[in-house]
């Protein structure tokens, strides 16, 4: 099993979640997150870090009405493209405006960047 970022983390990009991880599995994206689920260890200590509650157990994603295939498998395409990120850093100078909490759930996808961080 495995923890996913969701698209709660496009425009907002927290990096809380990888000063946590044991095993250095978050890979970094021009405006998101993603967790490689190969290296991912179950271990959640990231879930309760992410202040957009992005990182969902892929267990729950159908619960948080997510496409669970979509989500697992663009984490993973992705881990393997993108930069490995070890170390917080400040987030996203959007990621207040862009914030789900602010109503942008379930329409953020349209703003993800297949590119990878600078």
């Amino acid at each position: 099993m495995t923890f996913v970022v969701s698209d709660r983390c496009i425009m907002c990009k927290h990096t809380d979640c990888v000063e946590v991880c044991p095993v250095d599995c978050f890979y970094e994206g021009e405006n998101m997150m993603v967790i490689d689920p190969d290296e991912c260890i179950d271990c959640a200590l990231c879930e309760p870090e992410c202040p957009e509650e992005s990182i969902i157990h892929e267990t729950e994603l159908d619960y948080y009405d997510k496409d669970k295939e979509l989500w697992l498998n663009l984490n993973a395409e992705f881990a393997r493209k993108w930069p490995n990120r070890t170390e917080m850093k400040d987030s996203m100078p959007t990621a207040d405006e862009y914030s789900y909490y602010r109503g942008f759930e379930n329409i953020k996808f349209k703003y993800f960047s297949p590119k990878p961080a600078n």
